[in-house]
């Protein structure tokens, strides 16, 4: 299978001991190309530097919910330089998270308006961290849709419903999966796999969380993201080379790279 990884953390200090031997796993997955996540709120950014060395490998910031209450002049600076890094793939992972409300709700709503108005004004695709809030954050992305301020983005690490999912489609957003479809007590997503639109759809990893079946519990990597590919192909009746190269192509066109 051809691969892309659109959401992986191997800066992450989890991968200090063996990150070599991580992305060697991964090429011999398939991967061909991989998104790394950072964190907005911190200086340095360590995905930006793995991924100068790689030309297959790309780089997202953003000021992500649990952090919202660092979010400032200071951190809208800071990503606004980031995203003119040749590298910057995307601005994220933003959104809201109200499992943990690390972060109180007003603030994190300020923040992530903020960067995603940031994310519209320099073009750069998003990617949405929302997780027990997507009531919210549906209000939210469609007053943008409807005053034509949205971003183009996707939904990260899928979890939510069909009906939610419908909505988040209508404002052109992608679908992202990650390990987490192929969990037995998630029959949301399964019918959100089978029934979304083939040209909208990504796989992800999110490691080192959210390990796939038959490797839940473990440390995730970019390698494991074929368990998931085959996962979606096999509940879509799908060959899961045709959907992988899908995804692979998707992901290119969302995030601008070649």
């Amino acid at each position: 299978m051809r691969l892309f990884d659109t959401h992986c953390h191997i800066t992450d200090e989890r991968f200090d001991e063996d990150r070599a031997d991580v992305i060697e796993r991964m090429r011999a997955a398939g991967v061909e190309r991989a998104l790394l996540v950072g964190d907005g709120a911190l200086e340095p950014q360590p995905a930006f530097a793995l991924a100068e060395q790689y030309g297959w490998m790309y780089a997202a910031t953003g000021v992500h919910p649990h952090d919202a209450s660092r979010w400032g002049d200071e951190a809208w600076a800071r990503i606004e330089k980031w995203m003119a890094h040749p590298k910057a793939a995307a601005l994220g992972e933003i959104g809201l998270d109200y499992h943990y409300d690390l972060s109180p709700r007003d603030v994190q709503k300020q923040a992530f308006d903020e960067q995603l108005e940031l994310a519209f004004r320099l073009d750069k695709p998003v990617i949405l961290h929302i997780r027990e809030a997507h009531g919210d954050a549906t209000d939210m992305l469609a007053a943008r849709w409807k005053a034509g301020r949205l971003p183009r983005g996707v939904m990260h690490c899928y979890t939510g419903s069909w009906e939610s999912a419908k909505q988040y489609l209508a404002m052109g957003l992608y679908i992202s999966f990650s390990g987490a479809v192929t969990f037995k007590n998630a029959p949301k997503l399964s019918e959100v796999a089978k029934n979304m639109p083939l040209d909208r759809l990504l796989v992800e990893t999110d490691c080192p969380y959210m390990a796939p079946v038959p490797l839940r519990g473990q440390r995730n990597e970019p390698a494991f993201v074929a368990y998931t590919a085959k996962k979606v192909a096999a509940l879509r009746d799908m060959d899961e080379d045709a959907l992988a190269l899908a995804a692979l192509e998707n992901g290119c066109r969302l995030f601008g790279i070649e």
